[in-house]
């Protein structure tokens, strides 16, 4: 349980999900919150080409409002080179205006219904910048590589979780306990970039 004497992390997302698993990564260097109760929090429109280019897109918007605290915003997504570099920054929505998980999930195993090998190969990248006031204070990515397999494994996690098996690893995501994925994501291996960064920003924030 996090202390309340620690700082506070204001994380740039509404998915609880990503919240639970940054409160993990986190542990111990500061205390996470997110916008889920804050309905009437602005929309920010996500316009960038890359994940690094959306990750500060939304930092710096919403340190502009939370003003005077320090923001972590992330952007990722799964690209598979085959399907040329799809879903990438529209992980989330791949399926369209109305996507869920599952239904982005059983669009890309559907892409890839006839490929094999090489074809499947896939890998999770997240881009992390926190900002605060508008100023961008660190960035930050990480990558990890697997294969999509062809059919959904596990109820572990969320998103592509379930279809997305690591490499040297025989389970996916979907399967794996949560303290293997957050030592071996591509969001724990951004945030490992981060946290001496995270912990100086917040001592002086």
């Amino acid at each position: 349980m996090p202390s309340r004497t620690q700082p506070v992390l204001w994380i740039a997302t509404r998915n609880r999900g990503k919240t639970r698993e940054f409160s993990e990564l986190l542990r111990g260097v500061c205390r996470v919150r997110d916008l889920y109760r804050l309905p009437r929090f602005p929309e920010i429109r996500e316009t960038g080409k890359t994940f690094a280019a959306n990750a500060r897109i939304k930092a710096q918007a919403l340190s502009r409002v939370l003003l005077d605290r320090p923001v972590l915003a992330d952007d990722s997504g799964l690209v598979v080179p085959s399907l040329g570099g799809r879903p990438g920054v529209y992980s989330a929505r791949f399926s369209g205006p109305q996507a869920t998980d599952q239904t982005n999930r059983t669009k890309l195993l559907r892409l890839l219904a006839a490929k094999s090998g090489p074809s499947r190969r896939a890998y999770f990248e997240a881009c992390l910048v926190i900002s605060k006031n508008g100023t961008v204070l660190g960035s930050v990515s990480g990558r990890v590589w697997g294969r999509i397999t062809t059919r959904e494994m596990g109820k572990g996690g969320f998103g592509y979780d379930s279809i997305f098996q690591p490499q040297g690893f025989s389970k996916t995501f979907g399967q794996l306990p949560a303290t293997t994925k957050h030592r071996i994501s591509h969001r724990a291996r951004a945030v490992a970039k981060l946290k001496r960064r995270i912990s100086r920003i917040l001592r002086v924030s």
